[in-house]
Order: structure tokens, then sequence, then C-alpha cells
């Protein structure tokens, strides 16, 4: 039994070693690019740069790469309130409001999710151009909208529909409506349904690219993934200054979900629990 349970650890600890090496080996390779001087990024060993060079990181600071970054910080951001304004009100009316046809409603903003976006990039197109939104911030959180608010609708009903019965009729006795018992009872009580909703939506449109691409081509609205896809020149990849690109925009990530840490592990299980 001893050996046994040994042997079950020992394989546990490295399937676990595997998968934290698969996810977290490709970002440690792009540190270390983006710290090799140009001379040593063609030959391999050295596996470590036999001297450390800062120059990627100042020649990616010093260029409109900056602009891209703030685009896409007033993109996510913008799709990110607006998602989570919307989707928390549509996913509590569902959850726990009296209304017809809420399955079915359910189910429209899943089939939504389902549609590619490749699918839909043509239609897309012609109606911000219609619109007059090609090239705007607005353009793109409107756009973004279409994938994150169903995302947020899903995973928020979970949550409302986990807060306790009867929790309408005591609000109401106490003389709240059901606009305030949304806003300041049962907002409060989904907080980490929040917290999770809004950096999954966050992360997403903050690494989005498809649309990203076809809705601008200016740099005053190009967000990060297209400013890094611009980088390649017609016969030079400046593969430090693209890995240095990638470090800036990811550790900013890493700093919110290490931020939001506990909180986003409760997110993530909290609204599985009832069937």
């Amino acid at each position: 039994m001893l050996r046994k349970r040994i042997w079950k650890t020992v394989v546990l600890t490295l399937a676990m070693t595997g998968v934290s090496a698969l996810n977290i080996g490709p970002f440690v390779w792009q540190i270390i690019t983006s710290l090799k001087p140009d001379r040593d990024l063609s030959s391999l060993p050295p596996l470590l740069p036999t001297e450390i060079t800062w120059t990627h990181y100042s020649n990616v600071l010093q260029s409109t790469f900056v602009r891209f970054i703030g685009n896409s910080a007033v993109v996510a951001a913008g799709v990110t309130a607006i998602s989570l304004l919307l989707g928390s009100m549509a996913a509590y009316a569902i959850a726990r409001l009296p209304i017809k046809g809420k399955g079915f409603a359910l189910g429209l903003f899943l089939a939504t999710s389902m549609f590619p976006q490749i699918a839909i990039i043509s239609p897309l197109y012609t109606m911000i151009r219609g619109l007059g939104l090609y090239n705007t911030h607005i353009g793109l959180v409107f756009s973004y909208m279409l994938f994150c608010l169903p995302l947020c609708v899903w995973l928020l009903h979970g949550f409302f529909r986990e807060l306790p019965d009867g929790l309408e009729e005591a609000a109401s006795v106490d003389g709240c409506g059901i606009v305030r018992t949304y806003w300041q009872i049962a907002l409060p009580l989904v907080m980490p349904g929040l917290v999770t909703a809004g950096l999954l939506v966050f992360i997403a449109s903050w690494n989005e690219f498809l649309i990203a691409l076809t809705l601008t081509n200016k740099v005053s609205t190009q967000t990060i993934p297209v400013g890094i896809a611009l980088f390649p020149q017609m016969f030079y990849v400046p593969w430090g200054d693209v890995a240095a690109a990638s470090v800036v925009v990811t550790l900013p990530l890493i700093l919110i979900v290490l931020i939001f840490e506990k909180k986003l592990a409760k997110g993530l299980t909290g609204g599985a629990v009832k069937g």
C-alpha cells in the first residue's frame, strides 16, 4: 500500500511538472530570447545569453508599440466594464426572475458564442463600416462584446442561481425593488464570479487578433496582437524585439491574475456547485 502511494505521488508530481513546463516553458524562452544580443539569436547553443542586453526592450518602449498597449488597455477595459454590466443584468434576470423563455434565452447566448470569428468577420466588417465605426475604439469594443457578453452571462448565471432561495422576497419585505435588489444585494454576493468573468473577458480582449486586424489599419487604433504581427519586415524578423514585446504585454496579465488569485480560484469553481 505504501509503495503504491509513493508511485502515485511520483506519477502525479511528474505529470504536474510536465504540464507546468509546457505552459511556462514558452514564456521563459521568450524572456531568454528578449535578453540575448542579436548575434546569439540565430545560434543554439548557447541556451542562455552570454551577455544580457536591454536593447530589445528599449526598442519596444521607444516605438509606436506603446500606443498599441494603450489602445489594448482602453478597448479591453471598455469591453470588460460593459460586458460585466450588461452580462450581470441578463444573468440575474435569467437566474432569478420569474420570466418566460429563460432557457431559450440562455440557449441563444450559447449559440452566439459558438460561432467562430472567421464565420462572421465579413458581415461584421460591413456593419462596422456602415455605422462609421471603422478604425475606432468603439467599433472594437462593440465587436468584442459579441463574443465576451455570452461568456459573462453563462458564467454569472451559475452564481446568481446559487443565491439563497427567497432572496427577492426578503428584499421586497425590506422595501427593495428589483433594481435595488440586483445592485445592492445580489451583485456583492457574486463578487468572485464578477472578478472571474472580468478577468476572462479582459484577457480575451487583450489577446484578440482577427477582429482587430480586420477593423483597424491605423496605429491610433491598432491593438497589441496586430502591433506584434507588424514587427516582421520583408527580409528580416526582429525576434529579439518580438520576444521583448511579448514579455511586456504578458507581465500585466500575470500581475492581475496574481492579485486576484484567490477570487479567481473561487470563481472558477463556485458557479458549478449546484446542478
